[in-house]
């Protein structure tokens, strides 16, 4: 209760998420306050917010937690894998990974059930921190890492080289040249506009983001259409008329991950899934 009162802010919002009352919360929290000998909770207007100690407790809970889970998971590991186990992520790893590791699962463990959600990485992380999901895939890059891989177990699968892309008739022209263009970001995650925004101070300018588009194929049709240039992975085939541009001095570069709770790995059906998923990507 402790730890989601530190994520929600609020006992109402707790008891709601945890199918309890506010009393059953605040009587909880403060037996918990009574044992730890210190105030975890404060007055703060007509809500609460942790103390100082009540924070410290509250990280130290996710990994008490996880090793709960562990001890469980851990009666039987070298019973045979059966179960669902839950996957959001984005659809490039989807396609790259994902499906070709359920393929070589099927005939391995057929009683591993692996159900998919496409989800970008803001959105695939919250779903893991409410245990909605049991594997997160998602990914940052080398000019905007993610804080979340301190918080949570994490396996690199791959690595995508990012460019410029433009509409193939332009002349060869530096980065700093589409200054005065209009930009396109993605329009659920904002890590690629923290990339541009990037390169665009190095070149020294400021970028006019004028469209938000999640998928990559209506990106292309927007730059083939001369509606404005955005940053693309290399080595795709793009559509026809879209020329993506390699980045130098600094290079771009997507790293992909899988990502799970603390200790969850443990439980068999997920990790002969990640298995799978190391293999894949390892070219195997």
């Amino acid at each position: 209760m402790l730890l989601e009162l530190s994520r929600l802010g609020s006992m109402r919002e707790v008891a709601a998420e945890l199918g309890t009352t506010t009393s059953t919360v605040s009587q909880a929290i403060a037996a918990l306050a009574k044992e730890a000998g210190t105030a975890l909770i404060e007055p703060d207007g007509r809500r609460v917010r942790l103390t100082p100690a009540g924070h410290r407790l509250a990280e130290h809970a996710v990994t008490i937690l996880a090793a709960v889970d562990a001890a469980r998971l851990d009666l039987d590991p070298a019973a045979e894998p059966v179960g669902a186990v839950r996957v959001a992520g984005f659809a490039t790893a989807i396609r790259l990974s994902l499906l070709p590791a359920v393929a070589k699962l099927a005939p391995l463990h057929p009683g591993v059930e692996v159900q998919i959600l496409e989800q970008e990485p803001p959105e695939a992380l919250e779903l893991l921190g409410h245990d909605d999901i049991d594997l997160a895939l998602t990914y940052d890059y080398n000019l905007a890492p993610a804080s979340w891989r301190s918080e949570h177990d994490v396996t690199p699968l791959w690595d995508v080289e990012w460019g410029l892309g433009v509409p193939s008739s332009d002349q060869r022209a530096p980065f700093a040249s589409y200054a005065d263009h209009d930009w396109i970001v993605n329009s659920r995650h904002t890590a690629d506009e923290d990339v541009l925004r990037t390169l665009a101070s190095l070149n020294g300018f400021t970028p006019r983001i004028t469209h938000r588009v999640d998928a990559l194929e209506l990106v292309d049709d927007l730059i083939a259409a001369r509606l404005g240039v955005a940053l693309l992975p290399r080595g795709r085939t793009s559509r026809r008329g879209v020329t993506v541009r390699p980045l130098k001095e600094p290079s771009v570069f997507l790293h992909g991950y899988a990502v799970w709770r603390r200790g969850r790995d443990r439980w068999p059906p997920l990790r002969v899934v990640l298995e799978q998923l190391t293999r894949v990507d390892g070219g195997e």
